[in-house]
């Protein structure tokens, strides 16, 4: 392919890759398959590499991987970035049209439009000849900091507009169509930075199950994202935005009406909200206004309230202000969901991976209608934080069907008599004492027969990277557990066909085939089968804290069978690479545990009792040979085992933890506590882009 070709085919990718993010993050309709996208991405990146002259800011590949910013730089907005005054309830509301009525009688004629009031980050972009050029907060309103590199990360934001030229004239819900303009040659928009809730809940989940810090809620989480000075960190947060204004045009044609101008946004390819309408009289407004009260859970972010805009948007300016305030618009607030209440007590709660929650038991008290007695207290460092006290009153939130959380103490109404909160000694559950690991947020139980923890233990010994007992799902491991047939891991290999066949009812037989006979003698032959796997898959099905398939294949090649790993000391076990003082120590209590001592001479008299080399050594060739990759976080191109299959296909090797040894970080999406101890040792942080860069 000649070079004129070539660049044409690298400006089509642009193109293409622009459409097909649009249509995946703002529409929420992808045309193409993951796969299909990503050999888009790769053929772009390759011509990128070999052609770096051609890269241009409005690349879908600058959307991350800048370097870090030491400090935010200034921007002064074109025009001021004002806030607007707020109206609580229906009379406020038409105590505001009639002020506006009175300066000016075009305001009876004038329609309105609602949007919804988003709880999010507001931001001000700018593009030149239709290019995304800088990016905003707003600061003072006269002031912001300069984000561009953040911002170039939200992928719902276009860095190129329009987005595809002709783009369909349907739009959300009635909003009109518009008619094709010449775009400006400068404009700066204003919108919402934020974080879907159920994006939010997916990502504090994932950070507890790992057993660190949460997030207290998606307003600040996404505010905090947006002000990270490495942008890499910025581009693992799932933020989105809603664009709503144009603050300042120059060199072309924007409406002058708030309705059609969200059609016109729309038509060039920014996100604007599909809950919308607009209304010919203010009392029309107000009652579509107030249907959001009761309905504002049906949102998919968070909001405070909804907002009253004047639809001409020449009338609303000539209205001017009243101090700091827009008169053409009010925002019409939603009640608080924050009430104060007594912390009667503080109660823990084991999870099915052993981590202690700490859960607040409340006086009962009415928010927005619900009586909430328990909210959550998120971790054992968020009290400490907050300095929250059994007996204390507390500030505590209820937004929709999320679970009410306690945000923290009110503390001139102390009498003395709160004392701190301190973290359980003991397991709450089965009595065995709790274990708290340096540098990690989450307390943990690490009995093996705890029986709050039961079903997770089992359903991790036999999943496909552990023993592999086929057939053995979570329905029959619930059965099981629940008729007393199973107390540890180790009573699997003591069950028999009328055990199992009692556990496998027409309901957990539903995606099986062949009768129940047939299925319990599959999965008898499945029980007997893993009798036979290796050291390191008995390792791993073992469940001790941090310690993964790698590092189980490791450990099995030091010490080749069970008795000499649990006869091992922590400063042996530091010997092998990937093992660090955590995980040594982690180790080392594991074993010293009598009800896990008493598991594993079960297993030992079940035949379960390995000797020999474990795993599979890793390639001794390749580009990455001589190297050791940590990979943290959720990678767009890779499963787990699929970057770890890689790795080591080309020479490297994949370790658990991070230490001043570790080549590279590897790090994707909502990435866990390894990301900040490399940067505290000075670890490289590359992404998979890079990865595969350098495997050539």
């Amino acid at each position: 392919m000649d070079e004129q070709t070539l660049q044409q085919r690298y400006e089509d990718l642009k193109q293409q890759i622009h459409f097909h993010n649009h249509r995946y993050h703002v529409l929420d309709a992808p045309l193409i398959s993951d796969a299909e996208f990503d050999k888009l991405a790769i053929e772009l990146r390759q011509i990128e590499s070999a052609h770096p002259d051609w890269v241009t800011p409005d690349s879908p590949s600058q959307r991350a991987g800048a370097e870090p910013s030491e400090k935010f730089v200034k921007v002064r907005h074109p025009r001021p970035i004002l806030s607007l005054a707020n109206a609580f309830g229906g009379e406020d509301a038409r105590g505001w049209y009639e002020r506006v009525r009175k300066l000016d009688d075009r305001v009876e004629k004038a329609r309105f439009v609602v949007e919804p009031k988003i709880d999010g980050l507001s931001v001000v972009l700018h593009y030149r000849q239709g290019i995304f050029v800088q990016g905003a907060t707003r600061g003072d309103g006269e002031i912001g900091e300069d984000i561009t590199t953040n911002l170039r990360t939200v992928r719902s934001i276009p860095l190129k507009i329009p987005v595809e030229k002709g783009l369909s004239n349907k739009m959300p819900g009635e909003l009109p169509l518009f008619p094709d303009v010449r775009i400006p040659e400068t404009l700066v928009v204003r919108g919402e930075v934020f974080i879907p809730i159920k994006d939010f809940e997916a990502l504090n989940k994932r950070l507890e199950e790992t057993g660190e810090k949460t997030y207290l809620n998606p307003r600040n989480t996404a505010a905090g994202s947006l002000r990270q000075l490495d942008p890499a960190i910025t581009a693992t947060r799932p933020l989105t935005i809603l664009v709503y204004q144009v603050v300042y045009s120059e060199g072309g044609q924007v409406p002058y009406s708030q309705w059609e101008l969200l059609a016109w946004l729309k038509r060039l390819g920014f996100p604007v909200t599909n809950v919308v309408q607009c209304f010919t009289d203010i009392e029309a407004a107000i009652a579509f206004t107030e249907t959001w009260d009761k309905r504002r859970d049906e949102l998919p972010y968070e909001a405070d309230g909804m907002v009253i805009k004047i639809d001409d948007l020449n009338l609303a300016a000539e209205l001017g202000f009243v101090g700091k305030d827009p008169r053409g618009a009010i925002a019409f607030k939603f009640p608080a969901r924050e009430v104060t209440t007594r912390l009667l007590r503080i109660e823990v709660e084991v999870g099915r991976t052993g981590v202690l929650t700490p859960k607040a038991v409340l006086e009962p008290v009415e928010i927005n209608g619900v009586i909430v007695k328990n909210a959550t207290l998120h971790n054992f460092d968020y009290i400490a934080e907050k300095d929250i006290r059994p007996g204390d009153r507390v500030l505590v939130k209820r937004a929709g069907e999320v679970i009410p959380y306690v945000i923290g103490p009110v503390v001139e109404l102390r009498s003395g008599a709160e004392k701190p909160y301190n973290p359980p000694d003991t397991c709450p559950a089965c009595g065995q004492p709790a274990e708290h690991f340096e540098d990690e947020v989450a307390w943990y139980c690490v009995n093996a027969a705890c029986p709050a923890q039961l079903v997770r233990n089992v359903e991790h010994f036999v999943s496909k990277g552990a023993m592999d007992i086929t057939g053995m799902g979570i329905k029959i491991v619930e059965k099981l557990i629940e008729a007393g047939l199973i107390r540890d891991v180790a009573d699997i290999y003591s069950l028999g066909r009328e055990d199992i066949l009692e556990a496998v009812t027409k309901k957990e037989r539903k995606t099986e085939k062949g009768p129940p006979g047939k299925v319990a003698d599959n999965l008898l032959a499945a029980i007997e089968e893993s009798r036979r796997q290796p050291l390191n898959r008995v390792i791993t099905a073992l469940g001790i804290h941090g310690v993964g398939e790698v590092s189980a294949a490791d450990l099995s090649r030091h010490f080749p069978s069970l008795d000499l790993l649990r006869a091992t000391s922590t400063e042996q076990l530091q010997m092998v690479d990937g093992v660090g003082p955590n995980i040594a120590e982690a180790i080392v209590d594991w074993f010293s545990r009598e009800r896990n001592r008493k598991v594993l001479e079960k297993l030992k008299a079940a035949g379960v009792w390995p000797v020999g080399m474990g795993g599979q050594p890793s390639a001794s060739s390749g580009p990455l040979s001589g190297m050791t990759f940590v990979v943290t976080g959720t990678l767009a191109g890779f499963s787990r085992e699929g970057v770890k299959e890689f790795i080591e296909q080309h020479g490297g090797k994949v370790i658990d933890s991070v230490s001043r040894k570790t080549s590279a970080l590897v790090l994707g999406e909502a990435p866990g506590s390894k990301f900040q101890k490399a940067q505290e040792l000075g670890v490289k942080v590359i992404g998979e882009e890079e990865l595969r860069k350098m495997v050539g």
